[in-house]
C-alpha cells in the first residue's frame, strides 16, 4: 500500500504509458507541425551502405535478373560499346513500362549493374513510406521531381555520379501511354553536362506489350535492348543542346532497333530517320503502327549490316 501511495505521488500509476510511447503535450504549448520525410525529402543514403547493397546485389543476380530474362526474354544489341565505358556512366532510355527498370539493370554488365542509382520519380515511388524503403532497397532509387528541376535532388543526383556511383534516368518523366515516345525533359542533358559523366543512349523495345501503363496483369513478350554509342559533352554545350542530342540519338537507336544499323545510319544522315513519337492519328492506328513484338533473339541476324554475305554452295 504503501508503495502504491508512493506511486501515485509521483504520477506514474499504471494508466500511464510513458516511457514505453510518447508523452503527453501540455495543452498550452503548440504543437509543431509533423515533418513526413516523403518525396523528394526522403532520406535514401541507407540503401546505398555495404548491407543495402550486398542483399541488392544477391536479389538482382538471384531472382529478379532470371524472372526478367523469362519474362522478357531480351536480346541485347551494341552491349560491345560498354567496353569503351569508363564509370560513372549516365544511361538515357525511353521509357514505355515498370519492366523497364528490372530490364535494364538485368542486361547490363556486372560492373555497372551493381553500382548503379535510378533516378524515380518522388511522387509515385516515394509517395508512402513503405514504397520509399522499397524502391530504394530494390533497385537504389533516388527520389526526382519529373515536372521541375527541384535542385537538391538534382544536386544529391550529381553528387552521387562524382562519386562513381552510374545512373539510369528516363527523360520522358513518366512512362509512355502508347508505346511511343513522349517528350523529353534536359534533365539527363543538365546532370552530364554538369558531371562530364559519359552518356549511353539505350533504346528498349518490347515492354509496354509486357506490362503498358494502363494494362492489367503481367504477360510474356520478347523485347529488345539497343545500346548506343557513348556520348560526351562537347565544350561550351548547354544542357538543352545536350539534351536534344540525346533525343535524336534515341530516334536513330529506334529506327536501328526495327531495321538494322546501317539503314538506321544512312537515314540519320540524310535527316529521314523516322519520327519515335509515332505518327499524329487516333489510337488504334497508333497502337497498329507500334509493329509486332520483335522476334526472338537470333544470333545469326544481330547487326546484319557488318557480317559477310555467305557464298552460295
Amino acid at each position: 500500500m504503501a508503495l502504491a501511495s508512493v506511486l501515485r505521488r509521483m504520477n506514474l500509476s499504471r494508466d500511464r504509458r510513458f516511457p514505453w510511447s510518447a508523452p503527453d503535450w501540455p495543452e498550452t504549448l503548440p504543437r509543431p507541425a509533423r515533418q513526413r520525410r516523403l518525396g523528394v525529402d526522403y532520406p535514401t543514403e541507407w540503401a546505398r551502405r555495404y548491407p543495402a547493397r550486398l542483399l541488392r546485389a544477391i536479389v538482382l543476380d538471384n531472382l529478379t535478373r532470371p524472372v526478367t530474362h523469362l519474362v522478357a526474354s531480351p536480346e541485347v544489341r551494341g552491349a560491345d560499346v560498354l567496353a569503351l565505358v569508363e564509370p560513372p556512366a549516365i544511361f538515357v532510355a525511353n521509357h514505355s513500362s515498370h519492366v523497364d527498370t528490372p530490364l535494364m539493370l538485368s542486361v547490363l554488365p556486372a560492373r555497372f549493374r551493381h553500382n548503379t542509382i535510378v533516378a524515380a520519380a518522388a511522387d509515385h515511388f516515394f509517395d508512402r513510406r513503405w514504397k520509399a524503403h522499397l524502391w530504394a532497397l530494390a533497385l537504389a532509387a533516388v527520389p526526382i521531381e519529373r515536372q521541375r528541376v527541384n535542385r537538391r535532388s538534382a544536386d544529391l543526383v550529381a553528387d552521387l555520379i562524382e562519386h562513381g556511383w552510374n545512373l539510369i534516368i528516363y527523360p520522358e518523366g513518366s512512362r509512355s501511354p502508347d508505346g511511343w515516345f513522349g517528350l523529353f525533359h534536359a534533365g539527363a542533358g543538365y546532370l552530364a553536362a554538369r558531371t562530364g559523366a559519359a552518356v549511353v543512349p539505350v533504346h528498349i523495345e518490347g515492354t509496354f506489350r509486357i506490362l503498358p501503363r494502363d494494362g492489367h496483369g503481367l504477360r510474356r513478350s520478347p523485347t529488345r535492348v539497343t545500346f548506343g554509342t557513348p556520348m560526351s559533352t562537347k565544350s561550351g554545350e548547354d544542357a538543352r543542346h545536350l539534351a536534344t542530342r540525346i533525343e535524336e540519338a534515341l530516334a536513330v537507336l529506334a529506327d536501328e532497333s526495327g531495321t538494322d544499323f546501317w539503314s538506321a545510319r544512312l537515314r540519320a544522315g540524310s535527316g529521314t530517320t523516322p519520327s519515335p513519337r509515332g505518327p499524329a492519328v487516333s489510337p488504334w492506328r497508333r497502337s497498329w503502327a507500334l509493329g509486332p513484338p520483335p522476334k526472338q533473339h537470333d544470333e545469326t541476324d544481330e547487326r546484319r549490316w557488318a557480317m559477310k554475305p555467305k557464298r552460295a554452295r
